[in-house]
């Protein structure tokens, strides 16, 4: 079979653009389709075309007509999903093909998909299950019975089995293609900065269940890491990229198996720089790791540091306290880590919570500090919590750059002051 892999466009709206001319808060990360790319690598039985409408906006139609797939399946996060419901209109209108929906916001809430022209729903991790959907299309069955797919049936619920995963669903003797996405490689740079960035999965889950969080639904809970010898094989398909983005809610939610992938790499000679997810505990409890993985090329860590509130953080179920952050800064500044900054507005602050905040960052800075607005994305515990309380339920404005909820301040004032901590902490950005 012709199986088309399609990467949405960008599509999320600003409310500080639209409504208040407030465009200084975007940093753009344009990366390739990794979940595609390890989804098209285990698929060795079908001619596989992957098309990224984030690089080639516009190429959608044409793509289809020329390549006529028989399978298209489309992945999707929470603020592009009435985009993929828009693609999947497209491809029925287009040509008589299947059409599969998978990502992130299917995982959390599949029932949004149950829409007339798609076909299929994959829930969760679905390397594996998603080439069992197509064997069972291939032989003319409807899949109902695949655990982790959904057919859909719409004017009625969904009814599937949840799949229990295990490492079988990471099928890591099937590397990524790397290959299918080549002629956009040009365009997966971080901007401003100017590098290009090539992606390697390290992990799938994540060991912890921080409420605003939609990673638990991709694995059902559980955290699935690749053997290191899987990740320096990927790492190795990449050969141009000078930075590699290790990608994984959590990459050294196991201590134990990231001191051994950075043996690996050490041992292997490889030269490159690496990004990495960490947790500031972790960090607090292990500085000798973060040194050893500084020597093998590790330039930058996302950190999830969210609130500078123990209050706020415990509401959060984050499990950890503003000093252990403070804490991992001075620790990560002392190893000669840089470190991007993740933060968590809340639609309830006022003047003193933003000054509160652009305090903090003063006397703890981070290289790249990067903020959001407290967003309940459906199917999270923080959603269940506030959804009495959206007033904003179009999916486009669920980029965590908008507020869905009413907020405590003028609105106006409570966007400029969230623009202006973008703005000075952006100025003095490094990477």
């Amino acid at each position: 079979m012709k199986v088309l892999l399609v990467n949405p466009p960008n599509c999320g709206r600003s409310i500080p653009e639209e409504q208040y001319g407030l465009d200084s808060l975007k940093l753009v990360l344009r990366a390739e389709p990794l979940c595609l790319e390890a989804l098209a690598g285990n698929l060795d039985a079908e001619e596989v075309m992957i098309v990224d409408l984030k690089a080639r906006p516009g190429t959608f139609r044409d793509v289809l007509a020329d390549f006529a797939p028989d399978v298209v399946g489309i992945t999707g996060v929470t603020c592009e999903a009435n985009t993929v419901v828009k693609l999947a209109s497209e491809v029925k209108e287009t040509v008589n093909a299947a059409v599969v929906v998978g990502g992130v916001h299917a995982s959390n809430d599949p029932s949004f998909f149950n829409k007339q022209d798609i076909d299929y729903i994959v829930v969760g991790l679905g390397k594996l299950s998603f080439k069992e959907l197509l064997t069972a299309i291939a032989s003319g069955r409807t899949a109902h019975d695949i655990p982790g797919v959904a057919k859909t049936r719409p004017g009625t619920g969904l009814a599937f089995t949840r799949r229990v995963y295990s490492r079988d669903d990471l099928a890591e003797e099937s590397p990524p293609r790397y290959d299918l996405t080549n002629k956009y490689r040009d365009d997966y740079v971080m901007q401003p900065f100017g590098f290009s960035l090539g992606l390697v999965s390290t992990a799938f889950g994540c060991p912890h269940r921080c409420s605003f969080c939609s990673i638990e639904g991709i694995t059902g809970g559980r955290y699935l890491t690749h053997d290191p010898e899987t990740i320096i094989r990927d790492i190795g398909l990449l050969g141009g990229a000078p930075v590699i983005r290790l990608v994984d809610a959590n990459t050294f939610g196991n201590v134990a198996h990231s001191r051994m992938l950075c043996q690996r790499i050490r041992e292997s000679g490889i030269n490159k720089g690496f990004v990495a997810d960490v947790r500031s505990d972790t960090v607090v409890r292990h500085p000798d790791l973060f040194r050893e993985w500084k020597a093998a090329g590790l330039r930058s860590v996302i950190v999830g540091f969210e609130e500078i509130d123990d209050k706020r953080l415990g509401a959060m179920e984050k499990a950890n306290t503003a000093a252990i952050n403070s804490e991992a800064i001075a620790i990560l500044h002392d190893t000669g880590i840089t470190i991007i900054g993740d933060f968590i507005v809340s639609p309830d602050y006022g003047e003193q919570q933003f000054r509160n905040l652009k305090d903090y960052l003063d006397k703890n800075p981070v290289d790249l500090p990067m903020i959001s607005i407290l967003t309940p994305l459906p199917g999270t515990p923080l959603y269940e919590s506030m959804k009495e309380h959206i007033t904003i339920h179009d999916l486009d404005y669920y980029t965590l750059t908008n507020a869905v909820v009413p907020v405590r301040m003028d609105e106006k004032a409570f966007y400029q002051n969230y623009a202006d901590l973008m703005i000075s902490g952006h100025a003095r950005a490094k990477l």
